[in-house]
Parts: structure tokens; C-alpha cells; sequence
């Protein structure tokens, strides 16, 4: 290993200490903002402002995106819809109506739903330890959603915006899945993802401009741009980047460790920043995630390599 490989690598481990920070933050700020601001607004904005920052990747690699959308534009038109619409505008359209911790806590389960999608569609099997600590994840959720109460099962006393999590968080696993197509890697992660966000703006441009014209709330205020500018810095461009860097340094295993550090983040930051109350179904439901999630999820083939190697 040079130098500059081992520097880069130690680099990294802060920065992947921040990456489930930031994305964290999408939620905090999207629960301060969207009283000022329509979802749709906030989604378009968003990611109008993420595909105009990365414009340059795009010039750059404008040959291979060309080329990309002609064969493949069914499956970035579906990409865009699940990861800028579904998990942008139907976030924030959930956070009118449940909590940031709620919504963090759901929306952290994904990379369970991963292996169920996987199984149920590609045909992987499913081994005891991912199987026990999916029921695990999943009894955390039911908690999250019943408040602690189990007799709301029976009323259907469910909250509409939980409901938009667990979409949000079926979506964003089907996301994460498609986004691994080889051919979609002829691109740079920067370029596939301001194709992605001018995409998903050009999507959510029609719903934006219904919600304008029908008088909905647009930001006109500091607080308001000040919120779309944290959703746009830290939750979208220093999150993705962050995670992407990772990725290349530690590789796919080391990576997925840092992001179980998301609930306690976005939790906390929901208490602290948006003085929301942490209930004893809160806490018995982020133990429950966080060890189903760990379970399910963690690798231990990893793990037990490091280990023979030292």
C-alpha cells in the first residue's frame, strides 16, 4: 500500500463517520422547511439544484450519457421516480404528518427490505441470521408504527405519514438494486447522479408548478432558502460524495457498517434540532432496528477475514 493509498484510506474514516450524518440531515431539514415550503416545491428544488451543480460531470462524460439514456431512459426514468420522487417529494409529504425520529427509524430498515427484494425477485436465499434479524428489524417497525400500542392493529389506527416511510423505504431499496446494473456504471457516480436529479426534477416539475398555482407554500423566506440550501448541501451533494468516496476507499462491507450509525444520528438530531419527545416506543423500536438491522445485514465474511489476516 503507497503512501497516498494509506492516507486516503485513513481519510476516510472520518469522512464515513460523517456520511450517515448528513444523510440524516435530509429529514431534519425537511421537517424544519416544510411548513414554508410545498413537498413537491422542496423535491424540485432540490434536485434542480444538485443536476445544476453537477452540470460539469454531465459536459464531461456528455457522449456516454447520451448514449446511456437512448438504450436505458425506461429504467432512469424509474430510478429518478423512485429515488427523487417517491424517497423526495413523498418524504416530505410524510413529514407533515409524522415525526423526523419516526420517519428516521423506518426509513433506516431499506437494506433489509433489500435482501427480501432480492430474494423474492432475483432468487437469493435467505440464511437463518438474515431471516431472524429481518423479524427482528420488522417487529421494530410494527413498534414505530402502533406507537407501543398493539391493540392499534385491530382499529387500523395507523399514522398516514408512516405509512409514506415505509413506501419510501420499499423504494428506496427497489433504487439501490437497479442502481447496481453494470451498464449504468459506464457513468461516474457524480454524472449518474446529476442525471439522476435532472431527471427526477424534470419529473417532479408538473406537480411543482400545480402546487404553485394553486397557491401552496413556496419559499420566501431566509429560514425557508436556508433549508433548501442545507437539504441540497449537506443531505444530498456531501452525503452521495461522501458515501461514494467511501465506497472506492473501504470498499462495499466497511461502508454499510458506518450507515447503521443513521438512527442514532437522525434521532438525536430530531430531539435536539426539532425538540421532538423520544417515547419508550422510540427507544424500544431504534433497539429493535438497530439489532435486526445489524443482524441481517452485517458482514461477518468481512469480519472473519480481517480477523484470519491479523
Amino acid at each position: 500500500m503507497t503512501d497516498n493509498t494509506s492516507r486516503m484510506t485513513r481519510l476516510a474514516i472520518p469522512i464515513m463517520l460523517l456520511a450517515p450524518l448528513f444523510f440524516s440531515s435530509n429529514l431534519v431539514f425537511g421537517r424544519g422547511t416544510i411548513g414554508e415550503v410545498s413537498p413537491f416545491m422542496l423535491a424540485f428544488l432540490r434536485w434542480l439544484a444538485v443536476a445544476l451543480a453537477l452540470s460539469p460531470f454531465m459536459l464531461r462524460e456528455r457522449t456516454v450519457i447520451g448514449s446511456v439514456v437512448r438504450a436505458h431512459w425506461k429504467t432512469l426514468a424509474l430510478l429518478a421516480f423512485l429515488g427523487m420522487c417517491v424517497c423526495g417529494a413523498g418524504v416530505y409529504l410524510a413529514l407533515r404528518w409524522t415525526s423526523a425520529t419516526n420517519g428516521t427509524l423506518i426509513y433506516t430498515t431499506s437494506p433489509v427490505i433489500i435482501l427480501l427484494l432480492e430474494a423474492m425477485f432475483r432468487g437469493r436465499r435467505i440464511g437463518l441470521r438474515e431471516g431472524v434479524g429481518s423479524l427482528i428489524a420488522f417487529v421494530g417497525i410494527a413498534t414505530i408504527l402502533l406507537r407501543g400500542d398493539p391493540l392499534a392493529l385491530f382499529s387500523l389506527d395507523f399514522n398516514l405519514g408512516d405509512l409514506l416511510f415505509v413506501a419510501a423505504a420499499i423504494a428506496w431499496a427497489t433504487y439501490s438494486i437497479i442502481y447496481r446494473a453494470p451498464y449504468l456504471q459506464r457513468l461516474s457516480n457524480a454524472a449518474l447522479l446529476g442525471l439522476l436529479a435532472a431527471i427526477g426534477a424534470t419529473l417532479l416539475l408538473p406537480a411543482a408548478a400545480l402546487e404553485w398555482f394553486n397557491g401552496a407554500a413556496i419559499p420566501s423566506t431566509g429560514s425557508a432558502w436556508g433549508g433548501i440550501a442545507g437539504i441540497v448541501i449537506f443531505a444530498s451533494l456531501l452525503a452521495f460524495s461522501s458515501f461514494q468516496f467511501g465506497l472506492r476507499q473501504l470498499g462495499p462491507s466497511l461502508t454499510g457498517v458506518f450507515m447503521y450509525l443513521m438512527p442514532p444520528y437522525g434521532v438525536l438530531m430530531a430531539v435536539g434540532f426539532l425538540g421532538e419527545r423520544l417515547e419508550a416506543f422510540h427507544i424500544a423500536g431504534i433497539a429493535l432496528v438497530m439489532a435486526g438491522i445489524v443482524l441481517a445485514t452485517f458482514p461477518v465474511a468481512w469480519l472473519r477475514e480481517r480477523l484470519w489476516r491479523a
